[in-house]
């Protein structure tokens, strides 16, 4: 294994602090392999930011919101 740093908000990197080694280790996989199928993909970096942004909209983040977390 080897170790990189990703930014995040404040209250992910709140949360990842705060839960147990264990989970910790648990969401370290799920992020190794989000990672992994992002940059093995045979999808265009345009097309995964695409589905990223639909995922999010039908999550209920709007414009408006992803604007005052980038602007914070």
């Amino acid at each position: 294994m080897d170790t990189i740093t990703v930014a995040v908000d404040a209250d992910v990197a709140q949360a990842y602090r705060t839960v147990s080694a264990r989970d910790r280790r648990k969401l370290d996989v799920l992020v190794n392999l989000r990672l992994r199928e992002a940059t093995s993909s045979s999808k265009s970096l345009r097309e995964i930011m695409e589905e990223v942004s639909r995922s999010a909209q039908e999550r209920g983040l709007t414009p408006e919101i992803l604007r005052s977390i980038l602007d914070a």
